[in-house]
């Protein structure tokens, strides 16, 4: 049988990695390019060893593109999560790590011209309708990826990628706490539902009688974890208004700790049936404002200003991500203004990717 060629862009985005593709060149019809996604990735085996995914939540992403017809935005962002096993893809979430890879593969893929040293684009991301500033450096008219940039989680350095991110409460759900509490209190452990760059349950780690600063191989091994946790990230969902969530990636589930190695606060981001090797781009700013913002579950767990721009580190398995956070406090009121960060990316293939003919 004849294969399909979907052209496409292979790109590390932050601590993700996966196919950037022309919206263009695949299937309008929602449950076709789910089909086109999971045989381009190989989900429903351990290591898709039938497409080029890589095993694991982080290599199993996919970027589609198009020039916007938005009156701001230049580029059009439109993610999909494919599951690494059971054949499903999300439509729901955006994904803040692939993310930093769209304004290089923009440029790569012939939907915008390099407009100089530095070229910024202005993307939409569809499944939010969040917006975000990418400043990408392009001497010559072509994507610069050395650099010295670096970035836990990645070896090496490479060119940075600056990120500005707008609009960035409520995209998901309509506020930033959807339930319309600060706190929850599911199966006996007290949550903040939070919807800021990504729907979120945030819990202290010592709720689950954890530390917060376990290796990922040591929360892999903790079923019992996952096994309490998933029931609590399933009714939070239903609570926040997002309905049946055992079949989505969303609302993604995040711990907090007191920092140990000089950061703002520990993280341990779930994605949500595995630990993030290190911590996603969207969720680091949720967890950042759930730190600021008074009356949360991470409210003192550091010592922060009433107002921003400022700089936090929050760490991670692998180290820290470096986060600017722009809001104002005054008592128990808060207001998100942005967030801010430098990411890195990496093309690391360009071509074509086949699926079989009869998918389509």
């Amino acid at each position: 049988m004849t294969q399909h060629a979907v052209p496409f862009v292979f790109m590390r985005g932050g601590t993700s990695r996966g196919p950037y593709m022309r919206q263009a060149d695949l299937p309008e019809d929602r449950d076709a390019l789910a089909r086109v996604l999971v045989a381009m990735v190989g989900s429903g085996h351990p290591l898709n060893i039938d497409g080029i995914g890589g095993g694991n939540a982080v290599t199993t992403k996919t970027a589609m593109l198009s020039a916007s017809d938005d009156n701001w935005a230049d580029i059009d962002y439109f993610f999909a999560q494919v599951s690494v096993e059971n054949g499903l893809v999300d439509f729901k979430p955006t994904c803040g790590n692939i993310l930093v890879g769209v304004g290089p593969a923009a440029v790569e893929l012939g939907l915008m011209q390099a407009t100089g040293e530095e070229t910024e684009v202005k993307i939409r991301a569809v499944n939010t309708g969040a917006r975000v500033i990418a400043k990408v450096q392009t001497p010559g008219g072509a994507v610069r990826y050395d650099g010295d940039a670096r970035i836990d989680g990645v070896p090496g350095t490479a060119a940075p990628v600056e990120l500005m991110f707008m609009d960035v409460v409520g995209g998901a759900t309509g506020a930033m706490f959807p339930t319309g509490n600060r706190v929850d209190e599911i199966d006996g452990i007290a949550v903040s539902c939070m919807d800021v760059a990504m729907p979120m349950v945030i819990a202290r780690a010592d709720a689950f009688g954890l530390t917060g600063h376990e290796t990922l191989e040591e929360l892999e091994d903790n079923r019992a974890f996952y096994n309490r946790m998933e029931p609590i990230r399933i009714e939070a969902g239903r609570r926040m208004g997002m309905g049946d969530v055992s079949q989505s990636v969303t609302p993604k589930f995040g711990l907090l700790a007191e920092a140990r190695n000089g950061g703002t606060a520990a993280t341990r981001y779930f994605m949500p049936w595995t630990c993030h090797p290190s911590l996603a781009v969207t969720g680091s700013q949720c967890m950042a404002a759930c730190l600021v913002c008074p009356e949360t579950v991470g409210a003192g767990l550091a010592d922060l200003p009433d107002a921003g721009p400022v700089p936090m580190a929050l760490e991670h398995p692998m180290g820290a991500l470096d986060v600017m956070l722009d809001y104002r406090r005054d008592g128990d009121d808060f207001e998100m203004i942005s967030a801010g960060l430098v990411r890195t990316a990496r093309k690391l293939a360009a071509g074509e990717v086949f699926v079989p003919g009869g998918i389509l």
